[in-house]
């Protein structure tokens, strides 16, 4: 190459480039990487470089070339492009590649606003500097590039509007650990700051999206998940709007239940006028979803629940549907539709299912999540009382309309209200559960709002983490990392911040904890087993009972130490009943494994003790958070061996976990022949877990006769994932004709599943 290229140096001046520079470099972070060429990525860079370049532009140019070397075959090219992307942002974080000392650190930044104050309220310079010896920076070098664009795009912290960035991952890491632990006794904080330092920045243990992005800032609100339920008058309406615009702004997915307003037609002020119906108050809530982002980190998203036999039900499931107008329309909301065993009775049995407005059946809606048989006593004394404004519908008419909504859209998203209340972990007579989150796994009580500042509405917040399976030495790992997750997100309710008081005294008082998985599938893999054949059910029935169980060890330990949550009377775990309990007597029949932890004696320590927190286990998505480290999202098989994600930095490409050794063990989705040995794996689950699971359903049409996916399919594997007491369904997901790569690439753009755009695939 010319000798005599300029380059530009940050403060304007031009100097000849220096290749030699660039070489040690790039070897720098190749060392110890396999299957990596330097002279490859040199000569896709030395291409692109011009005469004037800049010199960041040149470490962005041998970026992108290292990154387009990523293949399953090459692997460590992710990691190679990692490290000089690591070497790129400290360069633009400190102006060197040596971070500072930590204290020196928190210091400027507090002083720029940039770092909670009270961080220096709470330590000493000494245990700064004691924290720093707890500090590995190395350990930056252990990302995959794709989960170095995400940490840049999403939880660094940063100037969003300049694009200045303040930190690197350790200092995010150690400082979130010091803020959950800092109000725990000298003698012991630090011991607990290292260790959950440990574990997060290693990767045993992965943190939700607002807990990275946020703790150590000046916002405080960290629960990833808020339910706000909405009464049937105009107060409550506005109260609901307020209160998601709020927890919009905050970082938060709002899950909306509207189930109880009333049909339109309905009368008002005893006929003086009639009622717009439910369409008109979606379109409010829409708006107040999409006036704010999530704290410019991702756009405001909610899903609003309804129950299906809702007299307006016919028009409330097609209103994410592409035809029609915008009048009757409201596509920027997802939706969950509410069922139960009487609903699903109907369908098999070939008869009609009866529609109301809630406000003319009293006690109907309420006894729908608190009392089955009180509901199905009451619903057949207003089926037969014909001065009730009510339509009848074919039930198979009507499920198929709903099935049909979920194939084409990929959001229309079920909820079963009985399991949700009878394997739960709440007494449904003291506080049922009527909604669920935007991803399907939160299951906590909730009560309508009159006013923004209602203290005797609940809204309810669940904050999220989650196990990395693939970096188990052994199930025993999890009782030391439960013991650090349930501390340090107990302590998390204590130090955030709440916009609405119906908010803080629910959270405060019920101190939900929703703890996770990510990386199943590298653990199926890494075990030799595959979701559809059976052969996992024995290893996840053994993984899951012992998540359960150390988690709820973990927060009866706590209760000892600090007292039981306030509310735990609500709770069914006061009674003696645990999940092992309620779960759907159905799954014997899958597997028959015994139990192999003391549940008896962990039983007794509970009613003696109680627990710390109301709940303790949810199994989310983390689609975002599980790319940090570099693991298989949430439950869910990989589409391919490299995923695709899309960012501003272009197309980035991630490898499944030690896809060289182990690429044959990994069951992909589309080889996965149907739903029924995910959902059995998923109904196993559900047996230990006492929230719900973020539950999808996938489908090739390619598989069925004449491309199209039966309706008769859809419906079988709804009744199938109901018959295996599963509380929530998730997303639709059809394979199309688009290539994987762009499907994924929509899929990050819009945050859709890749579904089919029209109904075309399935009759």
């Amino acid at each position: 190459m010319n000798q005599t290229l300029l380059v530009t140096k940050r403060d304007g001046h031009h100097e000849p480039i220096n290749l030699e520079k660039i070489h040690r470099v790039i070897n720098w972070a190749a060392q110890g990487l396999e299957k990596i060429s330097v002279s490859q990525v040199e000569l896709r860079s030395h291409i692109q470089f011009y005469n004037g370049i800049k010199t960041s532009d040149i470490q962005e140019t041998i970026i992108k070339a290292a990154a387009d070397l990523i293949s399953k075959e090459e692997p460590d090219y992710q990691y190679l492009a990692a490290r000089l992307s690591v070497f790129h942002l400290r360069k633009k974080a400190y102006g060197q590649f040596e971070p500072p000392k930590l204290y020196d650190h928190v210091l400027r930044l507090v002083k720029i606003g940039k770092y909670d104050k009270h961080l220096l309220n709470d330590y000493t310079h000494n245990e700064f500097e004691q924290m720093d010896t707890f500090i590995d920076h190395w350990r930056d070098m252990n990302f995959s590039y794709a989960a170095i664009k995400q940490l840049e795009g999403k939880y660094l912290v940063q100037n969003r509007v300049t694009g200045e960035i303040y930190e690197s991952a350790q200092f995010l890491y150690i400082l979130t650990a010091a803020c959950l632990f800092a109000k725990y006794p000298k003698n012991t904080r630090m011991d607990y700051i290292k260790k959950f330092y440990n574990a997060i920045s290693t990767f045993k243990i992965s943190l939700a999206t607002p807990i990275m992005s946020g703790v150590r800032t000046p916002t405080r609100q960290f629960s990833s998940c808020v339910l706000i339920e909405c009464d049937d008058s105009l107060d409550s309406i506005n109260a609901t709007s307020s209160a998601i615009v709020k927890y919009v702004a905050q970082r938060a997915g709002i899950g909306i239940n509207a189930g109880r307003i009333r049909a339109i037609g309905s009368p008002i002020r005893n006929g003086e006028a009639f009622h717009t119906g439910c369409i008109p108050f979606y379109k409010h809530f829409q708006t107040a979803v999409k006036s704010c982002s999530q704290g410019g980190v991702r756009g405001g998203a909610a899903t609003l629940f309804y129950p299906i036999w809702h007299l307006e039900i016919e028009n409330l499931l097609v209103l994410k549907n592409n035809r029609g107008v915008e009048s009757n329309r409201i596509r920027h909301l997802d939706y969950g539709v509410q069922i139960n065993k009487l609903m699903y009775q109907r369908l098999i049995t070939g008869k009609h299912i009866t529609l109301f407005s809630p406000a003319d059946v009293p006690d109907l809606y309420e006894s729908f999540f608190s009392d089955q048989n009180l509901f199905d006593y009451l619903y057949h004394k207003y089926e037969n009382d014909h001065k009730i404004r009510q339509l009848k519908i074919k039930a198979i008419e009507l499920f198929s309309l709903m099935m049909q909504e979920r194939a084409s859209t990929g959001r229309i998203y079920i909820q079963h209200t009985d399991h949700c209340n009878t394997h739960s972990p709440f007494n449904s007579a003291l506080a049922p559960i009527r909604q669920s989150n935007l991803c399907l796994e939160i299951t906590l009580p909730t009560k309508p709002l009159n006013n923004i500042n209602d203290t005797n509405g609940e809204i309810a917040l669940c904050t999220l983490s989650a196990f990395n399976l693939g970096n188990l030495n052994n199930l025993d790992d999890l009782s030391e990392l439960s013991t650090l997750i349930v501390r340090a997100l107990d302590a998390l309710l204590d130090y955030q911040s709440y916009p609405v008081l119906a908010a803080q005294y629910s959270a405060k008082n019920r101190r939900s904890l929703g703890i996770g998985v990510i990386n199943y599938a590298y653990y199926l893999a890494k075990h030799g087993v595959r979701y559809s054949d059976g052969s996992a059910n024995t290893l996840t029935h053994h993984t899951f009972e012992a998540i359960q169980y150390y988690l709820l060890k973990a927060s009866n330990l706590l209760a000892k130490e600090k007292g039981a949550c306030a509310w735990f009377d609500d709770t069914s775990y006061a009674q003696g009943i645990l999940p092992i309990d309620t779960y759907k007597k159905d799954l014997d029949y899958i597997i028959s494994e015994p139990l192999r932890y003391n549940w008896e004696e962990l039983r007794n320590q509970i009613k003696q003790y109680g627990l710390r927190n109301s709940t303790v286990s949810a199994l989310m998505p983390s689609e975002t958070s599980s790319q940090i480290s570099n693991s298989t999202n949430g439950i869910e098989p990989p589409r391919g061996y490299i995923s695709i994600k899309a960012s501003k930095d272009g197309i980035l490409r991630q490898v499944v976990p030690n896809c060289e050794k182990l690429a044959s063990n990994y069951e992909l989705l589309w080889n996965i022949p149907n739903n029924q040995g995910y959902l059995e794996l998923v109904g196993i689950m559900q047996k230990f877990i006492d929230q719900s699971i973020s539950t999808n359903m996938n489908y090739d049409p390619s598989c069925f006769p004449e491309s199209k996916v039966p309706i008769k399919q859809l419906l079988s594997d709804l009744l199938y994932a109901y018959k295996l007491g599963i509380k929530t369904l998730y997303y639709h997901n059809t394979r199309d004709g688009f290539s994987e790569t762009q499907k994924k690439i929509e899929y990050n753009n819009n945050h859709q599943p890749n579904t089919c755009a029209s109904d075309a695939c399935i009759m």
